[in-house]
């Protein structure tokens, strides 16, 4: 159809048609410029690929020298490409592939003998003949009248002319457009590309999100992006980088999913894993929830008060900020820092910038480099980058973390209660291995979960960085992630496969001591079963529970059976001193051993607990020289009243443990 409307002669002309021109010098001669219908496919390519002025005579001699030019190194079927894929078809609407989507919806393969002659005369007159309006129609009509004139002259035609009717541009949605830019900005492929996102599934998304903020807008929440990515292909299915990409006054053209913001506390599980994976604890280590001081940094829970001993599942379900510093402090090789850019994600300045702050959202990380390492959590701690494209082949994973490390984090996860919401489809009961985030200054509500092979990530917020109280992870951005996954778990019929060890994971489960978190001893009353990875995990026997000798006149402690005295042997608890001001500090009574009858040996024949354990300063800590006192911290057993200090052989001081 554009051949016979453009021009009829193209297969046999070497580029320019001599008599089109021998008419168009005649106008040359007359008008004193040249006029319109002179010109091949082959010019028009030249004119369109080149951006050639050829109503002048210069231009239009230019214009015959390319085309003359492109015949020589190009076959007629390539030009004939250009040219379709060049053509102006009204409006912004470039190539013929464009025009069938925008005009017919449908590829231009799929167009009817009649649809093909409808966009076959639009690039003659692009602005007077775009399918937009009554008028557009009626002048696309006419031409198609000629058209149908001219050709039945020549063979005889199986169909008639179309009616059109108006398709106004507005009709047709710019689909997933923040996902949409990204795959032009990156994909590398020409023609056509195959993308992975999941239609159904990103208008689902995008309407969740849309309708949040517009029910949330009267506490300040304006803006919300979220990702969901396929764990087993790492595909990405939906793309929302704001509630309304058309909304300007939101910045809605903003990309959230790619905008590199404070990651709250959402960064806490990898410290986790690569504490587990180090051997520093086991999910039912007890860990310290107290105040700390590490050289000048002083972290705060969220809630500025403190549980005292907490296991470390609970420290990680409950977000506190204490033990997941004191754990950073210790790990070594990876450290958190090297374990982030190891997995790519950009941290420009180096570890000393960042220090200790960085478990807490001391750095600015991406949606996607967030979903990534989530990702690695699912894949047994295999890490792959996001794709987009069907096109592109799976790409080769790389590890970061141990598969038992992975595991067990995940499990962790798994305890975080979810935020109070009416839910009536009975996806409660489906397990949700999730993680909230709030920023320093409640800029960034984070909440992230992996839940069947998915990974779904949530932010709400606002662009231009404005704080608000309300942007907590748990209250402002949990609740959209929840409506979000038990939307899309509403209609899947498949049933939710059980999280389970991978196959030949080093993981081991045991009877723990439900006080302790170690191996339960004879005088242990309860115990838990709990995952451990042998030959890694930190774990011993518990020495909290320990068996002592009372005197039954006085009620004291005894240290050895010298036969003088009635005893009997009772079970006591021993806690660091650490923890016994703690749960002073919280009214929470413990059994703990009497003190020792005066005059009756030596305490030291009894003493079988802990040595006592520095706690400040840290090991490697730097103190700057400005600092004039260093604080000097150590726990020990409960039953100890005086640590004495020394620097090497230089006796400092005593004082009380804590």
């Amino acid at each position: 159809a554009t051949l016979r409307y453009e021009d009829k002669y193209y297969a046999r002309h070497p580029g320019v048609n001599p008599i089109a021109l021998a008419r168009c010098a005649i106008n040359l001669a007359r008008f004193h410029r040249a006029t319109a219908g002179g010109s091949t496919i082959t010019m028009q390519v030249a004119r369109l690929r080149f951006h050639l002025h050829t109503r002048t005579v210069p231009g239009k001699l230019e214009q015959i020298l390319r085309a003359l030019e492109l015949e020589r190194h190009y076959s007629k079927n390539e030009i004939l490409e250009a040219y379709l894929n060049l053509a102006p078809y009204g409006r912004n609407i470039e190539g013929i592939g464009a025009a069938s989507q925008i005009y017919f919806d449908k590829p231009a393969a799929q167009l009817s003998g009649p649809e093909s002659v409808a966009l076959s005369i639009i690039p003659q007159s692009p602005g007077r003949r775009a399918l937009f309006t009554e008028r557009d129609n009626r002048s696309v009509n006419l031409a198609q009248s000629n058209w149908y004139d001219r050709a039945r002259v020549d063979t005889d035609l199986e169909f008639s002319p179309r009616e059109f009717h108006p398709r106004m541009q507005t009709e047709r949605k710019f689909l997933a457009p923040h996902f949409v830019e990204q795959v032009l900005e990156s994909s590398q492929r020409q023609g056509e590309i195959i993308t992975t996102v999941d239609l159904e599934k990103q208008q689902a998304i995008e309407r969740r999100v849309a309708d949040y903020v517009a029910i949330n807008r009267h506490r300040g929440m304006e803006n919300a992006a979220a990702l969901l990515v396929d764990t087993r292909t790492m595909d990405v299915l939906a793309q929302v980088g704001s509630a309304d990409f058309y909304r300007t006054d939101i910045n809605g053209q903003v990309d959230g999913t790619r905008s590199a913001r404070s990651p709250g506390s959402t960064l806490k599980p990898f410290v986790y894993a690569l504490a587990l994976e180090q051997g520093l604890i086991h999910p039912l280590s007890i860990l310290a929830d107290a105040p700390r001081s590490f050289g000048e940094y002083n972290p705060e829970n969220f809630d500025r008060e403190f549980l005292g001993p907490i296991r470390a599942c609970d420290a990680l379900a409950r977000s506190r900020n204490v033990p997941a510093v004191e754990l950073a402090s210790h790990l070594a090789h990876p450290t958190l820092y090297e374990f982030l850019k190891n997995a790519a994600v950009p941290l420009p300045k180096p570890e000393s910038f960042y220090g200790l702050a960085l478990p807490l959202g001391g750095a600015e990380v991406s949606m996607q480099d967030l979903v990534r390492l989530y990702a690695a959590l699912a894949n047994d701690g295999e890490l792959r980058p996001l794709r987009r494209t069907v096109n592109d082949p799976l790409a080769k994973s790389r590890r970061v973390l141990s598969p038992e490390a992975a595991f067990l984090t995940l499990e962790m996860l798994g305890n975080v209660p979810r935020p109070e919401m009416n839910c009536s489809d009975g996806s409660h009961s489906a397990p949700v291995y999730w993680k909230t985030g709030t920023s320093h200054g409640f800029r960034d509500a984070w909440s992230i979960a992996v839940f069947d092979h998915y990974v779904l990530a949530v932010w709400v917020g606002n662009f231009d960085g404005r704080a608000n109280p309300a942007f907590v992870g748990r209250t402002a951005a949990a609740p959209l992630l929840f409506q979000i996954i038990d939307s899309l778990r509403s209609s899947w019929p498949e049933p939710n496969s059980p999280h389970l060890p991978p196959p030949g994971a080093n993981l081991k489960r045991v009877e723990f001591c439900a006080l302790s978190g170690d191996l339960p001893n004879a005088f242990c009353t309860y115990s838990v079963e709990g995952w451990f990875i042998p030959g890694v995990s930190a774990i011993k026997t518990c020495d909290v529970h320990r068996e002592i000798l009372v005197d039954v006149a006085t009620g004291l402690r005894v240290p050895i059976d010298d036969g003088t005295r009635h005893l009997r042997r009772e079970v006591y608890e021993f806690w660091p001193g650490e923890f016994l001001t703690l749960f002073d500090q919280a009214g929470v009574p413990r059994r703990m051993p009497p003190p020792f009858l005066p005059d009756n040996g030596s305490e030291l024949a009894s003493r079988a607990g802990q040595k006592p354990v520095i706690v400040s300063p840290n090991k490697k800590e730097i103190v700057l020289a400005s600092v004039k006192t260093i604080p000097l911290r150590a726990k020990a057993d409960g039953d100890v009243r005086k640590i004495f200090w020394f620097a090497g052989k230089q006796f400092v001081g005593k004082a009380a443990p804590n």
